[in-house]
């Protein structure tokens, strides 16, 4: 194998006052990463260019050097969810959120708290299935509070979804419920978004009353009783070839990015969120990942030549604003894969690429346009001494726009 290229998702962060004024990342102790960076080159990565507030899958797309045009979320997220799209059917990516009402159109939580267990998303995806529409459809439940929705048919993807995080800024107000529309006039379009509203608009009547949600509200807890939709996609993406490469991919946009690209991926069963601890069942998940990761190095270091490695969890407590939880996750994958690296790497001469695929600040609780640092460990006289953003943006690799990054450190030649 001559290169791993890890991609910490949200890695990047801004001073946070419970870090005496640290990133989680400056703040965490990372022996094992700062390793590889007083042997390698750091600098900084914007994901996709200078002051775009990247999403994951336009970050990971512009990463492996694509344009942003080539690819929809919907799509990828449907083949890493096991759907199989065919030219026409409509992909988005799905979120299980909280309403007060389709009349108010409040939005209370986007992501039902981080409470809905694993069984309660699949029995609430069973019910879905079971509305009636003018075409047929497959929705499915994924990890926690994520689905994929996937509408058989010709239909269009110049459309909008519903999602009041992707309408911001669209004289919409952010917290409240929107329909989905046309970019377009074409009859088309128009009857994409009516089917759309139309099954938005039953999946609400049939959740609110579910017997889940009946339960969700006697524990004091927001019901699950409204989908956010976004990333329409109609056609497969068109992403550059990756056959030399192997992935170890566990969540469905990952998943689905890694099949699209021609890349063997191999994943793992998330663990299932049984209770309402969220954060445990992340916990369990980054570790079971990490040890997965491992195992598959070993496997076939000597027969791939390239691999790409996720690890999602870093990225949930900047959406959260916890910062501590995100300088814990950030030491635990440093004394658990990094600590690995650091004894299999340099002995059998592989290059390191680590970077985030955005940065995802606690105190913005969202993804924002700064930069991400990037190390590049490449077998090389020590220079550097700690990984983080302000060392990085002083390192000899410079600023790097996502689309150059594996050109300029020479993966996948």
């Amino acid at each position: 194998m001559k290169g791993i290229f890890v991609i910490m998702d949200g890695l990047g962060d801004l001073p946070h006052k419970q870090l005496d004024n640290k990133t989680p990342l400056e703040a965490a102790n990372t022996p094992n990463m700062d390793f590889f960076a007083t042997r390698g080159e750091m600098g900084y990565v914007y994901p996709v260019r200078y002051n775009f507030i990247p999403e994951s899958d336009e970050a990971i797309v512009s990463l492996f050097g694509n344009d942003l045009i080539d690819s929809t979320r919907g799509q990828l997220e449907a083949r890493g969810a096991g759907l199989e799209p065919k030219r026409g059917d409509l992909a988005l990516r799905v979120n299980f959120a909280t309403i007060d009402s389709l009349s108010k159109g409040n939005i209370k939580d986007r992501r039902v708290g981080r409470t809905l267990t694993t069984s309660e998303a699949q029995e609430l995806a069973k019910a879905i299935n079971e509305i009636t529409l003018p075409c047929d459809f497959e929705f499915v439940a994924t990890v926690q509070h994520r689905g994929a929705l996937l509408l058989k048919g010709g239909f269009s993807d110049n459309i909008l979804g519903n999602d009041k995080t992707y309408v911001a800024g669209k004289s919409e107000e952010p917290d409240k419920v929107v329909t989905c529309r046309p970019f377009d006039e074409e009859d088309n379009s128009q009857y994409t978004c009516a089917v759309l509203n139309e099954f938005l608009r039953k999946t609400f009547e049939v959740l609110d009353v579910h017997p889940v949600n009946l339960r969700r509200r006697e524990k004091g807890l927001l019901p699950a009783n409204y989908l956010l939709v976004r990333g329409a996609g109609i056609e497969k993406p068109k992403l550059k070839q990756y056959k030399n490469w192997i992935s170890v991919n566990y969540m469905p946009l990952e998943i689905g990015f890694s099949k699209v690209c021609g890349m063997k991926n191999y994943s793992f069963s998330y663990p299932k969120l049984k209770g309402l601890d969220s954060y445990k069942n992340l916990h369990e998940g980054l570790k079971k990942a990490c040890k997965f990761i491992i195992k598959i190095i070993k496997k076939y270091h000597k027969t791939a030549d390239y691999m790409y490695v996720h690890i999602k969890e870093t990225d949930l407590p900047g959406h959260d604003n916890k910062p501590l939880e995100k300088k814990q996750m950030l030491e635990y994958i440093d004394k658990t894969f990094f600590n690995f690296l650091r004894k299999f790497a340099p002995q059998n001469k592989i290059q390191l690429l680590v970077t985030g695929d955005h940065s995802t600040p606690c105190k913005l609780k969202n993804h924002s346009a700064d930069p991400v640092p990037v190390l590049w460990y490449n077998l090389g006289v020590p220079k550097e001494k700690h990984f983080n953003e302000e060392e990085a943006k002083k390192g000899s690799l410079g600023r790097v726009l996502g689309k150059d990054l594996l050109k300029k450190v020479g993966f996948s030649k």
